[in-house]
């Protein structure tokens, strides 16, 4: 991926600008806010209360900055919830890039800036602990090309916006993340397009349009039936 830039967002959390499509990686009202909602309070918070699992598996679309990796890793130590995090990322970004961007300046635990650098610099392909609670698989693969079955809790749905990927937000891929997903599975993104909604609704999914991060009046999380 080129023509990168970093960008400030509102919440003072870094963002990347990519030049080539007119997007950013995160909301530019707020990375860290957005991420902290979508993810964190509506995805693996939710599930935590909700299911009561001690461990919990997680899949990744599109790791980006690590952000929300990094997020998933502080919740997870602060909370002693376990979580086997696995993230997909065809195109990873340097660390001589990503090491620029402020995330832990802005995240209140002491070790935030470490595991950011070791989440980005864990082997491709095995499975890596970064504390007692939380372990990352980092995979240089397009979700086209997972092949999971009735192996992950929750699924974070963090690809740019179906405008600039609409091939990621497909019957075709929301049917394989739907065969990754257990009995009960989670989906949550940022994204509350209507036919991104009416696919789930067809492939079994109870869709829930939730209030959205500030910018966005609504945010998607879907839930499998038992």
């Amino acid at each position: 991926m080129q023509n990168l830039q970093i960008k400030l967002t509102k919440d003072g959390s870094h963002t990347l600008w990519v030049q080539d499509i007119q997007e950013s990686f995160h909301s530019m009202n707020g990375a860290i806010t957005e991420s902290r909602h979508v993810f964190i309070d509506q995805g693996l918070k939710y599930l935590c209360q909700s299911s009561g699992k001690a461990v919990i598996s997680i899949l990744e679309i599109g790791l980006g900055t690590g952000l929300n990796a990094l997020l998933t890793c502080c919740y997870c130590q602060e909370h002693k919830q376990k979580v086997q995090y696995t993230a997909l990322e065809p195109f990873p970004l340097s660390w001589e890039l990503a090491g620029r961007l402020n995330y832990s300046e802005h995240i209140a635990h002491s070790q935030s800036a470490f595991w950011f650098a070791e989440l980005h610099k864990t082997a491709w392909g095995q499975i890596e602990p970064l504390n007692p609670y939380f372990s990352i698989l980092r995979k240089k693969e397009t979700i086209q090309d997972h092949a999971a079955l009735n192996q992950y809790d929750l699924c974070y749905f963090d690809a740019f916006a179906p405008g600039r990927q609409p091939d990621i937000w497909d019957m075709k891929v929301l049917d394989i993340v739907r065969r990754g997903l257990k009995s009960s599975g989670v989906l949550v993104t940022y994204c509350a397009q209507g036919q991104f909604k009416r696919n789930l609704k067809e492939l079994g999914f109870h869709v829930e349009s939730l209030p959205g991060p500030p910018g966005k009046k609504e945010m998607t999380r879907a839930v499998l039936p038992d």
